[in-house]
């Protein structure tokens, strides 16, 4: 019996460990949203105050494809990832929304005053409520909703070339753009 007592906890500690070995490679992007092929949630954000761009509601997505990406000044991969989203505005000409998550206007402003302002609009999200809305983990993410205000396609991370490349303009494609 003492041997038995003594095998449980180890038999346990070796199916975690085999559960992280499993999944410790796999791509955080990858993440399927349960709002994926669902209308993006109902909500309504003022826009950041000071800059020149308005905010935005869920029926300000419905009528053209549009992408939605959740940044915050303070987030070192949001910096990174801008170059692309301006690239991606200027080649594409997709609608662009962002939702300003957590973040106090002032930091907002400078941000973008440094790294240039691709968003059509802007809808700040102080108390993070609508980015909990929207399934956000963190930020950056990115989502394409389609024409019909539907989320289609959801990207956990900083956007990459081949992200965009490979996944987030095939979205754009699909959702009529």
């Amino acid at each position: 019996m003492k041997k038995l007592l003594f095998a449980v906890p180890l038999v346990l500690l070796a199916g975690l460990v085999a559960v992280f070995a499993l999944t410790i490679d796999r791509d955080p992007s990858l993440v399927r949203s349960v709002l994926i092929d669902r209308p993006a949630p109902d909500f309504t954000l003022a826009a950041v105050e000071g800059l020149d761009v308005p905010g935005f509601a869920t029926a300000s997505l419905s009528g053209a494809p549009t992408v939605v990406n959740v940044f915050a000044s303070w987030c070192i991969p949001c910096r990174d990832e801008h170059p692309l989203l301006e690239r991606l505005k200027a080649d594409t000409g997709v609608r662009l929304f962002g939702i300003n998550h957590s973040d106090v206007p002032e930091n907002a402003r400078a941000f973008l005053a440094e790294l240039g302002n691709p968003y059509d609009a802007i809808g700040a999200d102080r108390d993070r409520r609508v980015s909990i809305d929207w399934g956000v983990y963190g930020v950056p993410e990115t989502f394409v909703v389609d024409r019909s205000g539907t989320i289609i396609f959801k990207h956990v991370g900083p956007l990459t070339e081949a992200a965009i490349a490979t996944q987030l303009l095939p979205a754009l494609e699909r959702a009529g753009l």
